[in-house]
């Protein structure tokens, strides 16, 4: 589903040159929960925005869905993101003047499905993330917990092929952070790729496998067995 070769990512001003990304190269199959960790500055967030289709590599591949997006124009790349992923960020990303039926309806519109074809999905996933009730409050209203959950809807309405999560529990309590997750690990058994950067390793955790990076490149690729009992007793 996603492979990438060699992907590097350099920024540069007049003055100075800074790889954010180098070298690194890794696949992650469709169905997988994988998460990406590492230190601030180590390129997780370059990352995530080059697999999201946000950006693109300075060098390298990047295959995504079977087909070579490295050279990919923001138009091509704005048409891949609104079919095949969804973001589910921090902070959130609500719009305050909408209410919840409405934020999770908008990558719908953008689509182009019908009222009722729109109706119904929206529909499905606010019963599915319990949050039906609250389809007519507007994100202030919201806890941070259901307005994650809001967020986690809009991502998944449109069935992208692929969620990526920034962080998606750093601004929640731990039983509301528990709550997104179990509803990250729920969707994934469904089928779900799903992506996720993490500073957490209780977070980390409910992932099948975990990509380290330091300082730009990939330092190991751990399946969580490996330190989930250090993890668990974290929870």
């Amino acid at each position: 589903m996603i492979k990438t070769n060699n992907l590097t990512k350099i920024f540069r001003t007049e003055e100075v040159e800074t790889t954010a990304l180098n070298n690194v190269s890794f696949e992650i199959k469709e169905g997988e929960f994988v998460a990406i960790m590492g230190p601030s500055g180590c390129g997780k967030s370059t990352l995530l925005n080059i697999l999201g289709l946000l950006d693109n590599p300075s060098e390298g591949d990047y295959n995504f869905l079977g087909t070579n997006v490295s050279g990919h124009s923001e138009k091509q790349r704005a048409n891949l993101r609104k079919k095949n992923i969804g973001f589910v960020f921090q902070n959130f990303n609500l719009i305050d003047e909408l209410s919840v039926y409405e934020n999770v309806e908008l990558p719908l519109i953008y689509l182009g499905y019908s009222s009722s074809e729109r109706r119904k999905r929206v529909e499905e996933v606010l019963n599915t993330m319990q949050i039906m009730h609250r389809k007519n409050h507007f994100p202030l209203q919201l806890s941070g917990g259901q307005q994650q959950r809001v967020a986690v809807c809009r991502a998944v309405v449109a069935k992208p092929h692929i969620i990526l999560a920034d962080e998606p529990t750093g601004n929640l309590d731990s039983t509301h952070g528990d709550e997104v997750m179990n509803m990250l690990e729920e969707l994934n058994k469904n089928g779900t790729t799903i992506i996720m950067v993490t500073h957490s390793q209780r977070d980390a955790s409910y992932a099948q496998r975990i990509i380290r990076l330091f300082d730009g490149q990939i330092v190991t690729e751990d399946k969580t067995t490996d330190f989930v009992l250090t993890a668990v007793s974290e929870k």
